[in-house]
């Protein structure tokens, strides 16, 4: 195996594996499976990334978020945070920053493993781009089948479907259709000095006066 190396900035630092083996990348997985670390896997090259805390907070926050919103549109909602997602045949996997079963949440809620093989892909991953992976972290999302991704950075959100094998960037979200992340965003920024329950409290504020004022969502399979 080829290793390189490469500091992003003072806390984030990732390091890139040549030809490397499906079952070399299975046993790092468990090497670093108690870690927080993002291994992305692409038919041989390997790519480890630490995650800094800008990252994980970001992602966090839009995480509790999308929870608030389920939860006033009566939605139902399975999350596997930043579960390791791999198919062998595709030679292909990664951990996703946050994914969600939301119209398909009844088939894995009572799931505590979930197999591609066998179970539905997440209905929506989050992509957070504080920095961004050297790898097509967009092409394994293909190859797993997951019909929407979210790319967002700190400052803009962008929703991504899967169309005819090739992702097509939308103005509206599936799972959300009268919601765009980038209100999300929008809190975020708003109030950077909030903690996580006043961010809720805001945020679910907002989403009441817009469910008074008429709006509605569609809802998940029952």
């Amino acid at each position: 195996m080829t290793v390189a190396t490469r500091p992003r900035s003072s806390r984030k630092q990732s390091i890139s594996l040549d030809a490397v083996s499906w079952s070399q990348y299975e046993r790092l997985g468990r090497l670093f499976q108690d870690r927080p670390l993002r291994i992305t896997y692409d038919d041989g090259r390997l790519e480890i990334m630490t995650a800094s805390a800008t990252h994980e907070r970001h992602s966090r926050k839009i995480a509790l978020l999308i929870l608030v919103l389920v939860e006033e549109l009566g939605m139902q909602i399975a999350g596997f945070g930043s579960m390791t997602f791999k198919q062998k045949p595709a030679r292909k996997g990664l951990e996703p920053d946050e994914c969600f079963w939301i119209q398909n949440a009844a088939a894995v809620r009572s799931k505590n493993e979930i197999d591609l093989a066998t179970d539905p892909p997440p209905d929506l991953v989050l992509e957070v781009e504080v920095n961004r992976s050297t790898l097509d972290r967009m092409g394994i999302y293909v190859a797993l089948g997951v019909p929407e991704v979210w790319r967002c950075t700190t400052t803009q959100a962008r929703v991504f479907h899967l169309v005819d094998g090739e992702y097509v960037e939308e103005s509206r979200s599936v799972a959300f259709p009268s919601l765009h992340p980038q209100a999300m965003l929008s809190f975020v920024r708003r109030y950077p000095d909030l903690d996580d329950i006043g961010l809720m409290r805001q945020f679910r504020t907002w989403v009441r006066k817009q469910i008074a004022n008429g709006w509605r969502d569609g809802g998940s399979k029952k």
